[in-house]
């Protein structure tokens, strides 16, 4: 997602300097780099976690993209929860300093997940054939409405260790705005996906869901009985760059505000739905799994309510699902032998 607002900041801006840290962690990454050169975007190779990383970076700034984290949702769940909250917590104290001493303004991209789990897993869901839906005319709890998650919906409870380590970045974001005159905008995301992302099962699903289809591997419902219907909305990187760049022309106006940002329920959709719009699109069919019991950090249903962001700015999300898909396939074909290595 980094490298994809990146390209289209130069695209945008051809003159203004546009610089990318990453420490390469996440395997493919490494394959923007010659794209960067070629685009005359300066790379660092870098770790948040260090801040001598940072100072390293010559130079005064207009704005910081706060787009990096360990952004697996089962990250520490099995495993030492180190490198997730290292990253995830000091990383964002280091870029906060970095902004302070050197950036105009920032625009932190924070996660859906800040919401708490139980609230999620309660909510009233009709099943259909192929999708789970809010049940039409229930009461629903504060937060929550026909169009989907607001940002007043409950945060209280747990919400997964990535989640939380967002959701406290989020709040120290408030003081550093309050305390030291810190102008930043805090964006929500719902699911990105689209070409470049080099998706697995934790992260990125949409997009490597239509990989595994065009690569022919096999692939997995998992969890909420194995169904395939639990539903996510799912928002295209071009549609967040839309939004940074006017957050990003008019910060004034904005600084402060935390917003949800995502596909909305015109873009939200099942697994089992999106796995028949991958089929249709690459024309192949993969053998698909079943493993009905569900993580302890997996939600059924989320889709966002942008209502606020809508108000607030007059944007929207314009690049359906379809289109997603067809974003993803054209790329994994046009970069095969690249993106081979990485999908299959």
């Amino acid at each position: 997602m980094g490298a994809s607002i990146a390209r289209q900041l130069k695209e945008r801006y051809p003159k203004r300097r546009v610089v990318v840290v990453d420490n390469l962690k996440r395997r493919g990454s490494e394959l923007n780099l010659s794209d960067f050169k070629r685009r005359s975007i300066e790379f660092v190779h870098g770790d948040i976690r260090n801040p001598d990383d940072l100072t390293a970076v010559e130079g005064a700034f207009d704005l910081l993209i706060e787009a990096s984290a360990e952004a697996s949702v089962l990250a520490g769940l099995n495993s030492d929860p180190s490198y997730l909250l290292h990253t995830n917590l000091t990383g964002t104290l280091n870029c906060l300093e970095f902004a302070r001493a050197r950036c105009d303004a920032v625009i932190f991209l924070s996660t859906s997940r800040v919401y708490s789990i139980p609230a999620l897993r309660a909510l009233p869901l009709a099943e259909g054939d192929d999708r789970l839906d809010l049940v039409e005319g229930a009461t629903f709890p504060v937060g929550c409405s026909a169009a989907g998650i607001s940002e007043t919906f409950e945060t209280a409870r747990y919400r997964s260790l990535y989640g939380a380590t967002k959701l406290a970045s989020e709040l120290i974001i408030q003081e550093y705005c309050e305390l030291f005159g810190l102008r930043a905008v805090v964006n929500r995301c719902g699911v990105i996906a689209g070409r470049g992302q080099w998706g697995k099962a934790d992260q990125g699903v949409y997009t490597m869901w239509v990989a595994r289809h065009h690569f022919e591997k096999e692939l997995q419902y998992i969890g909420f009985g194995g169904t395939g219907k639990q539903v996510r909305d799912l928002l295209h990187p071009n549609d967040l760059f839309a939004l940074i760049d006017l957050q990003a022309e008019q910060m004034p106006e904005y600084a402060g505000e935390v917003y949800n940002v995502g596909g909305g329920l015109r873009g939200s959709i099942s697994l089992r739905q999106y796995t028949e719009l991958c089929r249709e699109l690459t024309g192949r069919k993969v053998e698909i799994g079943v493993d009905a019991e569900t993580n302890k950090v997996d939600v059924p249903y989320y889709v966002t309510d942008n209502a606020k962001v809508t108000a607030s700015t007059g944007w929207g999300p314009k690049i359906g699902v379809a289109d997603i898909v067809a974003d993803i396939f054209e790329w994994l074909k046009a970069e095969e032998d690249a993106v081979r290595t990485i999908f299959s």
